[in-house]
């Protein structure tokens, strides 16, 4: 491709779709926050308990558990759509249909947990995602009464409109998972951006006792906590949640819980103890040489060059 026609493809005429254009208007507007913060109190309000968050979060999967949960309804009513084309099949459709509205509410629940936690902009398309879904239930919820009613032609008009309102969240559910990252690990680039071996960090003595501060490993930020005289901890500074500054959070016993919605990891190796984020913060060991610090990210292959044991263990 010569220059000019390199210049010509970057300034043609293709441009962001209306598609595109919609969906970036959606995540400004912000007719709906009032009514979004509203739900966020209550949300924030059920009495779920911490262990049940963190279960509606995902925590034990190590990723969230909505979108395996969602799988079921619209597997469900998707399956019962290809049933209503063929003769004979109105109690199996009723049976799927069926299935998919028992798994509904769990998945909702998981739904309104982790949107609970999420930015603003994301909570506006998640609003809208959540409101198609419900629509979505109502409709196959009366395509079903239809159905035992003996009225198959009316539930099937009221699956196929549940099939597009479900289809229509299912696309803003995409959006908030890959263009807002909403549920992403916002931690996972940093083992591909720092280079192996140890680097240094300046000398310990700078370093307050009990206190977080930012520093930065190859342009990486990365939190540093001293514990005491000989013990220093770092892990990546954003939070895998949704990138939020750990170095900002609280120190307590021997965790530091993130300034922005609460996750808490565990200082010595990085670990998620508690939701909303379902990755752990990638750590890094420690050593002092001559009194200055050096730290080298965890999880070096066994028998590479760079593994050897730190001269004093953090």
């Amino acid at each position: 491709m010569t220059t000019t026609e390199r210049d010509e493809a970057c300034t043609g005429r293709g441009g962001p779709g209306r598609l595109h254009v919609l969906l970036d208007g959606l995540e400004r507007w912000g007719g709906t926050d009032r009514a979004a913060d509203a739900v966020q109190k209550v949300v924030k309000a059920a009495p779920l308990g911490r262990r049940a968050r963190d279960l509606l979060h995902g925590l034990p999967l190590g990723h969230p558990l909505h979108p395996v949960l969602v799988q079921v309804p619209v597997g469900a009513w998707m399956s019962s759509a290809v049933l209503d084309l063929l003769p004979g099949q109105e109690r199996a459709t009723r049976r799927l249909i069926g299935v998919g509205l028992a798994v509904a509410g769990p998945a909702a629940v998981a739904g309104w947990v982790d949107w609970s936690d999420l930015q603003r902009q994301q909570r506006r398309v998640g609003l809208l995602h959540a409101a198609l879904n419900n629509a979505a239930v109502l409709l196959y919820a009366g395509s079903y009464a239809a159905r035992r009613s003996g009225r198959q032609g009316l539930g099937r008009g009221l699956a196929v409109a549940g099939l597009a309102a479900v289809s229509a969240g299912g696309a803003l559910g995409g959006h908030l998972a890959y263009r807002q990252a909403a549920g992403a690990n916002h931690a996972e680039q940093v083992p591909h951006l720092v280079r192996p071996g140890w680097h240094p960090l300046g000398g310990v003595a700078d370093l307050p006792i009990g206190r977080a501060v930012r520093r930065q490993v190859d342009d990486v930020p990365v939190m540093v906590v001293r514990v005491d005289e000989d013990t220093v901890r770092v892990l990546a500074e954003h939070c895998s949640h949704l990138a939020g500054p750990l170095s900002q959070g609280e120190i307590v016993d021997g965790c530091v819980r993130c300034p922005w919605h609460g996750s808490v990891f565990r200082l010595e190796d990085g670990w998620n103890v508690r939701g909303p984020a379902t990755a752990p913060q990638p750590a890094f060991d420690t050593r002092v040489v001559d009194g200055r610090l050096e730290v080298r990210l965890r999880g070096i292959a066994p028998g590479s060059e760079e593994e050897e044991e730190p001269a004093t263990a953090g």
